[in-house]
């Protein structure tokens, strides 16, 4: 990674799913710019069986993780929904869908997420439409899955959902986007999210040519780093080749840092102010008695400085 564009940009990567990664990732994402993340719900890559599986997750979002990140100098904040996959078990659905409200609005939560459809099954309609109600009834933002079979049909039909329930296209991140979506999201009204995945989805070198095509107005660049082949420094690896490319730096910046704070703002949990004055690292604190170290020298800063780019 080249550090010159670290000295002097930040980033968001405002999907990633931190509860995969590593302490190592946290480190290099730090190290390399990314000053704030957004973890949406997300599946284990096995079915859960239990409801209390979901709660001890949503749990963990909204504490734990947001402790750890916290200690290697990063602001996380996530969102709270059933995913599409998950959706396919009624009897399980049902009851998770009993548990959102409970966590949809508390500290740091700041969407329905992500939610929508993967096969575009009877029960992924049912669940997806329950959970914009829950999103209208609580005035919350919803960052919608896109399909990644059947991709552009799919994300038509989200957003046509989205319509009908009453939802504004504002309030609402379209994740997942290509080179077929794109136009529709952005026509639209919706803010249109990248994947940037190594080799699959929406490579770097593909989403510099979006840019330059649809400019930089609503979309946003993230990682969607999880528990498969994936890079959690997608975010500031893609600035840096639309740097090179020849895409201005207003651009760059407002893909992988302001329109992340522009969309998820709206949610009033998520402000430019809880990272430029976040408190000084100090790995000697703990929760619920415990730490992020393992017998290692603690870091413990002085203090923190960031600079935006002007």
């Amino acid at each position: 990674m080249n550090n010159i564009i670290t000295k002097d940009m930040m980033f968001i990567d405002p999907h990633i799913h931190m509860s995969s990664r590593t302490t190592d990732d946290y480190q290099m994402m730090r190290q390399s710019g990314i000053v704030a993340v957004i973890e949406p719900a997300f599946w284990f890559g096995q079915p859960r069986t239990h409801v209390g599986s979901f709660q001890d997750y949503f749990s963990s979002l909204v504490g734990w993780e947001r402790f750890r990140a916290s200690q290697f100098g990063i602001k996380h904040y996530c969102t709270i929904g059933l995913n599409s996959k998950e959706a396919n078990n009624e009897p399980l659905a049902e009851q998770v869908m009993e548990l959102l409200a409970l966590y949809a609005c508390k500290e740091g939560v700041v969407a329905i997420g992500e939610i929508g459809y993967d096969d575009m099954t009877p029960a992924e309609d049912k669940y997806f439409r329950l959970q914009l109600e829950l999103a209208k009834e609580l005035d919350m933002l919803v960052m919608i899955h896109t399909p990644h079979r059947d991709k552009k049909a799919g994300t038509s039909r989200s957003m046509d959902v989205c319509i009908e329930h009453g939802l504004k296209p504002s309030q609402v991140i379209v994740d997942h986007n290509n080179e077929e979506t794109v136009k529709e999201v952005l026509d639209r009204g919706f803010w249109a999210a990248f994947t940037i995945y190594p080799n699959t989805k929406m490579g770097n070198a593909r989403m510099v040519e979006i840019v330059r095509e649809y400019g930089s107005d609503r979309i946003i660049v993230d990682s969607s780093a999880d528990w498969g082949v994936s890079d959690p420094l997608a975010v500031p690896k893609t600035a840096l080749l639309m740097l090179e490319r020849g895409i201005s730096e207003v651009d760059v910046k407002k893909v992988c840092y302001q329109n992340a704070i522009a969309a998820y703002s709206q949610s009033g949990q998520m402000h430019e102010s809880d990272w430029l004055n976040l408190p000084p690292i100090d790995q000697r604190q703990k929760f619920n008695d415990n730490s992020v170290l393992r017998g290692q020298q603690p870091l413990v800063e002085s203090q923190r400085e960031y600079a935006l780019i002007e």
